[in-house]
């Protein structure tokens, strides 16, 4: 049954949080949330404009997606903005138990808002899948740890390739995806049910494992197991000297990476190829800012090589009038 909403329910009580918003004074310190739910949302287009208009009131930025399996993204805003945000999710029931997960930055990681309208929250590409139906065991940041220690485990990282590369779980599958959509078919290749019993998984931030849980429960693996919340809440949660995570895990904002604590990683962005770079490569002589690394220069004509430095260019020249260039992102 479908929820009838007033024009009063996405505008917040008083009693509920402050909602004034001082917006003359800048922002010191944004709060980045990223959140997911599986849940049915039959609501899901009447939603868009709706939250839309609440994030553009509060002056969040960042990207949610809206199906009708449920939402997914991550926002940024002031402290005041996001624990609205919050607030908004908690009056209607459907959005109780919103996987959550906070972090900080000095500056905002995205530049603008998009909400869009989707098939799916996480493109597996797979017809049936539900997790609402049919998921794995979802397991604490802090019994992660345990369950690594069963040497019949077999340690799936769900993420794409560019993204294992930089960090990862030691002894961790990397099935070499570059879109989740590829990883029905890696399964197929790469892992048998009759002999793998055990299957534990992660990603960045719960949602791609939860989903991959359920696709192999319906391809017959016995037991799957899954990091709830993901990389970041095990990085937010767990003790420097107890983790068991190597390196850096990439997010899909400004900020590129994050590390223990879910501090600023040590990767920046290529803005040639869009992927991540160390601070090595930038010494590369194959690093160009803005048009090239070690990894991408093999496949760049001079023609493009132009074109990539004039956008360079604009987005100097744009930073200069401290205005932000939209070329200068991959992200929304």
């Amino acid at each position: 049954m479908a929820i009838v909403y007033s024009p009063s329910f996405f505008y917040l009580r008083h009693d509920i949080v402050d909602a004034k918003i001082n917006l003359v004074q800048p922002i010191r310190m944004f709060i980045v949330a990223a959140l997911y739910k599986f849940v049915k949302l039959a609501d899901y287009r009447a939603l868009q404009p709706l939250l839309k208009s609440f994030c553009n009131q509060y002056q969040i930025k960042g990207t949610l997606l809206l199906a009708e399996e449920g939402i997914n993204g991550t926002v940024a805003g002031s402290r005041e903005a996001i624990d609205a945000l919050q607030a908004w999710f908690e009056q209607d029931n459907r959005f109780h138990g919103l996987e959550y997960k906070e972090s900080k930055s000095e500056k905002c990681p995205f530049y603008r808002l998009k909400i869009k309208l989707k098939k799916e929250i996480v493109t597996l590409g797979v017809p049936g899948i539900d997790p609402t139906r049919q998921v794995g065991t979802y397991v604490e940041p802090q019994d992660w740890n345990a369950l690594l220690q069963d040497p019949d485990i077999v340690l799936i990282d769900t993420r794409n390739d560019y993204e294992v590369k930089i960090g990862s779980f030691q002894g961790a599958i990397d099935p070499q995806t570059t879109s989740f959509t590829e990883f029905p078919k890696k399964v197929q290749s790469q892992l048998d049910p009759a002999k793998h019993k055990k299957v534990a998984m992660y990603c960045t931030g719960g949602i791609r494992c939860e989903k991959a849980s359920a696709y192999m429960l319906a391809q017959g693996f016995e037991k799957v197991y899954h990091l709830k919340g993901g990389i970041l809440k095990y990085l937010e949660t767990i003790p420097a000297d107890q983790s068991l995570w190597q390196g850096d895990c990439f997010v899909f904002d400004q900020r590129v990476a994050v590390a223990q604590g879910l501090s600023q990683g040590q990767h920046q962005l290529c803005h040639g190829c869009r992927m991540p770079i160390t601070a090595k490569d930038c010494l590369s002589a194959d690093y160009e800012l803005g048009v090239s690394c070690p990894a991408c220069i093999a496949g760049l004509n001079e023609q493009k090589k132009q074109r990539l430095r004039e956008r360079q260019k604009q987005i100097q020249l744009a930073a200069a009038k401290n205005q932000h260039h939209i070329g200068v992102s991959r992200y929304p």
